[in-house]
């Protein structure tokens, strides 16, 4: 779970921030109205109305950059540029792990290549180790 929550669920959540967030509309900081209630009230004018002030899109967007910047060396998930593991066993078991995790990379990307919108932010490939921000 903690492997889990380091890796696959940090890159879920944090790599694709900036590329979706960027677009104020998709997920504004902040809301200066209430939205409506109902389709039948809403109108561009309102809509724009509800949308936050150039300088809290921009304080929004900075962060944005800080978080979504990558760190340093990447260090995929599975890869241990180090020699940790010197016995056989767990040595064995990283290169099934390794091998595995390239067998779902390139399903990921096949399907991703098929897509309008791909998502690539839970290919192996570009998971990281652990959290590096």
């Amino acid at each position: 779970m903690i492997i889990f929550r380091c890796s696959a669920q940090h890159a879920a959540v944090n790599s694709g921030q900036y590329d979706f967030y960027s677009w104020m509309p998709n997920a504004p900081g902040t809301m200066r109205c209430p939205p409506p209630r109902t389709k039948a009230g809403a109108t561009a004018e309102s809509f724009l109305a509800t949308l936050p002030c150039p300088a809290a899109t921009g304080a929004l967007l900075a962060l944005l950059s800080v978080v979504s910047y990558e760190a340093g060396e990447r260090r995929p998930l599975g890869s241990y540029p180090e020699e940790h593991f010197t016995e056989e066993a767990p040595r064995r078991l990283l290169g099934a792990f390794q091998r595995r995790l390239a067998r779902i990379s390139r399903r990921v990307q096949r399907r991703n290549a098929a897509l309008p919108l791909p998502y690539p932010y839970l290919d192996p490939a570009a998971i990281e180790n652990s959290i590096a921000i």
